[in-house]
């Protein structure tokens, strides 16, 4: 059903002006207080699609781009482009984010990889148990799959 087609109900519910008001943005309603998720989610969906384009650039131990990139310096480019200012290391981007459960993870979320309770990795989270990163010396920036289960979820805020 499109935008014109839910006009009548809409006016008949919410009156005439809301409802043209409605239609003009998509059926789209503004709720108070979900603004921030709102911006996180669409920072996260830039930084992921920065980290995308940026496939098949090399990997260089610390590198922050354009042209190549370590891990950290691949998501600290991407969020950087998206609006968002991150720290140099894997470990002190972990320290800033908000951490949350694998069950809550979306895509554009930060995969911080640990051995005990040392971060040693990171890369950006592209749903279907995938990430982007730049994985190592040799390696260039690419989409693979999660390879083990230490890892840690952070969202940048």
């Amino acid at each position: 059903m499109t935008a014109l087609n839910r006009v009548p109900s809409l006016m008949a519910r919410a009156g005439t002006a809301s409802a043209l008001t409605l239609a003009a943005v998509g059926g789209s309603i503004a709720v108070p207080g979900l603004a921030t998720e709102a911006s996180a989610a669409t920072v996260a969906a830039k930084a992921l699609k920065v980290a995308a384009s940026k496939k098949g650039a090399p990997y260089a131990w610390g590198a922050t781009g354009p042209r190549r990139f370590d891990c950290s310096g691949l998501t600290l480019y991407s969020f950087k482009k998206a609006g968002k200012k991150l720290p140099r290391t894997a470990a002190q981007q972990y320290n800033k984010t908000h951490h949350i459960s694998a069950r809550n993870r979306k895509a554009g979320d930060l995969v911080f990889f640990h051995y005990g309770s040392s971060v040693y990795h990171v890369g950006i989270y592209a749903g279907h148990n995938k990430i982007w990163h730049a994985p190592k010396t040799g390696d260039v920036v690419k989409l693979q799959k999660l390879w083990t289960k230490s890892v840690w979820y952070g969202r940048v805020s």
